[in-house]
């Protein structure tokens, strides 16, 4: 999302050359499936994290482009809102210590910046939603300062034709009018990223679907939005309305929301480049140069701007991504349910199991996804958000069951052995994916821990509502910097 744009006001002419470019791109990516001229043979793993800036009290600090020329690395980059950083954390394979090696890079670029942020009063926090955002913090002033961040939120926007709602019901209920998409830079996620060949594409997105629901009952981490207890995983709900351009009216004839869980199996990655110019309206329509055509006729690869422009637009929590590194293109799964934390630790433990995992559902021989309507895996992945450890969701072969209960008798088997076929470490897997079996046992992640903590600071200290969010954060803080995981703390 933090690429600039070259211009700021689009015509009627601007939209119709950039829907026809759109299919000429989608005809020539049709014609790359077919020629298999993809990069696979050694597969890249990538992951993505971002992360709220607070001050010394806990309140969010808007001063994301001072902590970035302060940080001065290029891994660093702005997101939406001004407490906002993401950071990009280089490919590697997964095989030959990989795991580790992400572990240690993250903690430390995120310990160095920390040190440089700090002296512009901006600390770093991984954290679903930062839990002191209030409704005065999510102001059209609190966007980011790249042109492309206001274009997005005008052209939302105009789109929707009026404000939008925020409504969400959980442990307590909120209801926020917003007049800019600025709510949806309160939603901090991981982002993990998993290279694969053309023909292998639809059976790992098939898998990620089905076990998006358990991520994210397991790795939740965003109980609370403007002083409200919400989902265990508030970030889900709180993505979706804050970026739909959907009026009521067009939510009842069936239009899909621009972040969508999907609606069906694909049997190809072209299903799902499909939709997206099937369904959904340009929201950039911002027209390369480049013939694609003649790029892919005279032998060279194509970049597609405009149909990578497009599929950036629509927010699928697992999401088909197109590249080109080197003159030569890949294809990759971008997982985008994980809330951001509590720990490094953390954060690649949901990673090891989620890479194994998929790995072990893609090599079954009766792929499990035949076994189970769509239906159901949104179904499970709603469950998930909404009461996160405390979720029951449907497995094929077992009915409906605590997820809990699936992770430690069936999920985390598979999740080892899956992680033994990437060529992981017995070492790297059993710690990491130790931290799942104890988070199942212990009944502990990142979104029990923050509300345990906030009541037991609200209900018996005599704190307000806000004072007892802060020292919640405040502690959260320093616990996430120990890099001891969630269900220690």
């Amino acid at each position: 999302m933090g690429e600039e744009v070259a211009r700021q006001d689009f015509t009627r002419d601007d939209r119709t050359r950039y829907r026809t470019k759109v299919r000429r791109c989608l005809d020539v990516f049709e014609r790359m499936l077919s020629d298999a001229r993809f990069e696979f043979e050694r597969p890249m793993t990538g992951l993505e994290i971002e992360l709220n800036l607070v001050d010394e009290r806990g309140e969010p600090a808007m001063r994301n482009a001072e902590a970035l020329e302060a940080i001065a690395d290029p891994d660093f980059v702005t997101e939406l809102g001004q407490w906002n950083l993401e950071i990009n954390v280089a490919p590697r394979r997964l095989a030959d210590g990989g795991v580790s090696g992400f572990e240690e890079s993250v903690r430390d670029s995120l310990n160095a910046a920390e040190s440089k942020a700090a002296k512009v009063g901006a600390h770093m926090v991984t954290v679903g939603i930062l839990p002191t955002l209030r409704a005065e913090h999510l102001e059209i002033d609190a966007l980011s300062v790249n042109p492309r961040y206001a274009l997005l939120n005008e052209q939302v926007l105009a789109a929707r034709g009026e404000d939008l709602q925020i409504s969400i019901d959980g442990v307590e209920r909120l209801q926020l009018t917003a007049d800019s998409i600025v709510p949806e830079a309160a939603c901090t996620s991981t982002q993990l990223h998993l290279q694969v060949s053309p023909e292998q594409f639809p059976a790992y997105w098939n898998a990620a679907q089905v076990v998006a629901g358990v991520q994210v009952a397991i790795g939740a981490n965003s109980p609370f939005l403007a002083g409200k207890e919400l989902w265990r995983e508030t970030r889900i709900a709180l993505f979706q309305q804050a970026t739909d351009t959907r009026g009521d009216e067009l939510k009842a004839q069936g239009v899909r929301p621009r972040v969508w869980f999907g609606e069906r199996w694909i049997t190809s990655i072209f299903d799902l480049f499909e939709e997206n110019v099937r369904y959904f309206p340009a929201l950039l329509p911002i027209c390369d140069e480049e013939d694609p055509v003649r790029v892919f006729e005279r032998g060279d690869t194509p970049a597609l701007a405009e149909l990578r422009l497009h599929n950036g637009t629509i927010y699928r929590w697992n999401r088909p991504v197109y590249d080109v590194v080197r003159d030569k293109p890949h294809l990759r799964v971008e997982n985008r349910v994980l809330p951001a934390g509590p720990t490094v630790v953390d954060t690649l433990a949901n990673a090891a199991f989620y890479f194994g995992l998929v790995r072990a559902l893609v090599d079954q021989d009766r792929p499990l996804w035949t076994q189970m309507s769509f239906s159901a895996a949104e179904e499970n992945f709603f469950a998930g958000a909404r009461h996160g450890m405390e979720a029951q969701v449907y497995w094929p072969g077992l009915g409906t069951v605590p997820v809990v209960e699936l992770v430690l008798r069936r999920l985390l088997p598979m999740a080892h052995e899956g992680l033994v076929r990437w060529g992981v470490q017995a070492e790297e897997r059993d710690r990491l994916l130790g931290v799942i079996e104890q988070r199942c046992l212990t009944g502990v992640n990142g979104a029990t821990w923050q509300a345990r903590t906030f009541h037991d600071l609200y209900d018996h200290s005599g704190l307000d509502r806000a004072e007892a969010l802060r020292a919640m954060l405040r502690t959260y803080r320093t616990l996430m910097h120990s890099n001891e995981p969630v269900h220690c703390w």
